[in-house]
């Protein structure tokens, strides 16, 4: 049995971090959900500009040239009608598991990460837009990212909290879908509106990379990871989540981003055996997901309790790593690396636009 089919038995749920009209033209997709176990996927602009610059949407960019749309929303034409197929591509395993798993994803502008009601409104649009059952908005957690999580939980939107770090930054997320969820409670109102919460891993070892010794290097991400997991595990278990679940809510899953290795020293499973836990998902990109196919071990299960973050955290804190501080900065950079790939994605499309008239 493959490692990507043992992962996926023993309860985590294997996601495609990547999504392009050629790998739905091409049946590649398919193709991961049949042999790799993928039951679901992610997608973010860097990954649409690759594509669009690759030339391979410009038919589509010639047609809807025509009709008077902004970058932006020729963008949004192309990236909702490409997540429709995967959501159909999907759909039998949303269905087989309840709603559990099945789900894509689509950002909301990342120029709106500070701006709450701009953000509600683009969440709301962009989900009556795509019209799937099986698809859920990212919203940044951030500062104004959080109440806006809440409002669209609250309204039956659902939504893939994205641009996490740590504990700290995951906990504030859930309390903000969980209050959603009380909301249509109060409201008497389904309860079960799906999310998921994003934690980006791999970008805590590119940043101590060159500032920690040598046995400390790519072992804070799956540290933060331990500590992670123990905070979804306690609120899991928790009176309010289980008040919650008493009343036909859900949790929200716990999700593993950033999940290439980008020291070529290390595994390049790294993050993916290292995480392994269930009830939880993992999207990587085509890469990590077929290195993990083709030669992936899986060892014990994250424990419940952490295990020995804390020992781990205390050893960065004796090498200068400000831990708080460094989530803090993650998330703050995270955001303008995001902004900067929008920007070059509407760039993008301009030029192919111009390139095609």
């Amino acid at each position: 049995m493959k490692a990507t089919q043992t992962l996926h038995e023993h309860g985590q749920s294997l996601w495609l971090d990547n999504i392009t009209r050629g790998l739905l033209d091409s049946g590649q997709i398919q193709h991961y959900i049949d042999k790799y176990s993928i039951t679901g996927l992610t997608s973010n602009p860097s990954i649409f500009d690759k594509a669009i610059e690759s030339g391979y949407y410009d038919d589509a960019i010639r047609e809807k040239s025509g009709i008077g749309l902004s970058d932006e929303e020729l963008f949004y034409e192309l990236a909702i009608e490409d997540l429709r197929r995967a959501a159909d591509e999907f759909l039998p395993v949303h269905e087989r598991t309840d709603g559990v798993d099945g789900w894509v994803s689509l950002e909301v502008s990342p120029l709106l990460a500070h701006d709450t009601a701009g953000t509600i409104e683009a969440a709301k649009s962009l989900h009556a837009k795509a019209a799937r059952p099986n698809l859920l908005i990212k919203i940044p957690g951030t500062a104004e990212g959080l109440p806006a999580i809440t409002e669209c939980v609250a309204s039956g939107v659902p939504i893939n909290v994205t641009l996490l770090f740590s504990p700290e930054q995951y906990e504030a997320a859930a309390d903000a879908y969980l209050a959603g969820v009380e909301r249509r409670l109060e409201r008497q109102l389904d309860p079960a509106v799906e999310s998921v919460a994003s934690v980006f891993m791999s970008r805590w070892d590119v940043a101590v990379a060159t500032r920690v010794p040598e046995e400390l290097k790519d072992e804070l991400g799956l540290a933060v990871g331990l500590a992670t997991y123990r905070a979804y595990r306690q609120l899991m278990d928790s009176d309010r989540v289980q008040r919650v679940q008493n009343s036909g809510g859900r949790v929200q899953r716990l999700l593993w981003a950033s999940t290439r290795t980008k020291d070529p020293a290390a595994s390049d499973t790294l993050y993916v055996h290292g995480l392994a836990a269930p009830f939880t998902i993992n999207t990587m990109p085509d890469a990590t997901l077929q290195a993990f196919y083709d030669h992936g071990e899986i060892g014990e299960p994250m424990p419940a309790d952490g295990g020995d973050f804390a020992v781990m955290l205390d050893r960065f804190r004796d090498a200068g790593v400000d831990v708080a501080g460094l989530a803090a900065k993650l998330q703050s950079d995270g955001a303008k690396q995001f902004v900067a790939a929008w920007n070059d994605l509407m760039e993008r499309i301009s030029m192919q636009r111009g390139a095609v008239a």
